[in-house]
């Protein structure tokens, strides 16, 4: 039977690329963006396929009645993808509550909701998948990321015990941690203003790395769909799943130093319990 998919953002980068593999391999998508217009040349290419959907993910009233329009229309949703989101460059003393607020609405409060959602049917019936479209962000971080780091972490975190969850449901659950692909992400970018001189060589560096875009970078979407679906199929899936050379190095080199600093200071770590 082939499935239904729900994908947010699935106007552009990963979740169009998303869209297009799932099409391909011959499942419907109900693609989800806040202007439903962007999708309008998927539905005309794919229309006995793709279905476009209003869904602002901020919107939270809005949520439980889409999921249960499509569920009505298409009778389940087989895989979520929480793919809508945005980043923030700024440093943390910079950020403020409103900009921090709004990001977690985006990448945590809407996932969540929609997680929500679409649990009581995938658990009525056994079966279902969700993907939560992180970065490699989600595992370590960097100046002038503090907020966007921020919200990955949360969701990972979230997501992970989620995950020990619905596991015994027969609901499988992928976090993606992608490194730097060719999607819209960096075009869609919103800076802290007021910067700080004492921020000028840490952040000041990551502000010119995020007005440079992404045009240029290595990572392919496509491929990076295309390995996504292979995980969602196979016996033997990651929880975490880090794409691209440099998330996957990323990823590694953040596992590896929060180790050494374990072993570090381990003797001291755990010589903290009352004396026997």
């Amino acid at each position: 039977m082939n499935k239904v998919w729900l994908v947010t953002g699935a106007n552009s980068g990963f979740g169009r690329a998303i869209t297009e593999a799932a099409v391909a391999a011959g499942d419907i998508v109900v693609a989800a963006a806040r202007r439903a217009g962007t999708l309008d040349d998927l539905v005309a290419a794919h229309p006995d396929q793709v279905e476009a959907l209003r869904l602002d993910v901020t919107d939270a009233a809005r949520i439980d009645e889409a999921v249960s329009d499509v569920v009505a229309r298409h009778g389940r949703i087989d895989v979520l993808v929480n793919n809508a989101g945005r980043s923030h460059v700024g440093a943390f003393e910079e950020t403020t509550d409103e900009e921090l607020r709004a990001l977690f609405d985006v990448h945590v409060f809407g996932p969540a909701a929609l997680v929500r959602a679409v649990l009581p049917h995938m658990r009525e019936r056994r079966s279902g998948a969700i993907v939560q479209m992180s970065s490699m962000g989600g595992r370590m971080s960097f100046a002038g990321f503090s907020a966007y780091s921020g919200t990955k972490f949360a969701l990972e975190g979230m997501t992970e015990a989620l995950a020990d969850e619905v596991g015994p449901l027969g609901i499988r659950t992928l976090i993606v941690e992608p490194g730097a692909f060719r999607t819209s992400l960096m075009d869609n970018v919103t800076t802290s203003p007021g910067e700080l001189p004492d921020y000028a060589d840490t952040v000041g560096a990551t502000r010119k790395m995020a007005a440079a875009g992404s045009g240029a970078v290595a990572g392919d979407p496509a491929r990076a769909a295309a390995v996504i679906l292979a995980a969602l199929d196979a016996e033997d899936a990651p929880l975490h799943l880090p794409l691209g050379p440099d998330g996957v190095a990323a990823v590694s080199t953040a596992l590896t130093r929060v180790q050494d600093g374990i072993e570090a200071w381990r003797d001291r770590a755990t010589a903290t319990s009352f004396p026997a």
